[in-house]
């Protein structure tokens, strides 16, 4: 009886584990996009704080590329920078939590009841 509900409670874990690993995964994949992100933006803004004032600018948009004042480009690019920062710093937090779950999980299944299958493996 009570094999069986360390049985029950370590299928619940396991399933945790694997859904954890996951969105770790996936976390991690969001935030590499995002710093690449964020490294454009900052090699764009260092780019354009060389420049005159009176360069003439232009935005892409599409195949088109548009006449834009050096200040609203300068605006759009110290924005998308800080909106990548943000969004990275709220990242980390949703990982460091994901991580705290993980090793508690991955104790319990180094335990008693079943091997480790093969590609439940933690990335923390």
């Amino acid at each position: 009886m009570a094999d069986e509900a360390n049985r029950t409670a370590f299928m619940e874990l396991q399933a945790r584990m694997f859904d954890t690993t996951g969105k770790i995964k996936q976390l991690q994949t969001q935030m590499r996009s995002k710093e690449g992100e964020k490294k454009r933006a900052y090699l764009t803004l260092e780019e354009l704080r060389q420049l005159p004032d009176d360069t003439n600018t232009y935005k892409t948009v599409g195949k088109v590329f548009i006449l834009e004042p050096k200040s609203v480009l300068l605006n759009e690019q110290e924005q998308k920078f800080n909106e990548s920062e943000s969004a990275i710093a709220s990242m980390q937090v949703s990982l460091i939590s994901a991580c705290s779950v993980a090793p508690l999980v991955a104790a319990l299944q180094l335990s008693e009841l079943q091997p480790q299958p093969a590609g439940s493996r933690l990335v923390c």
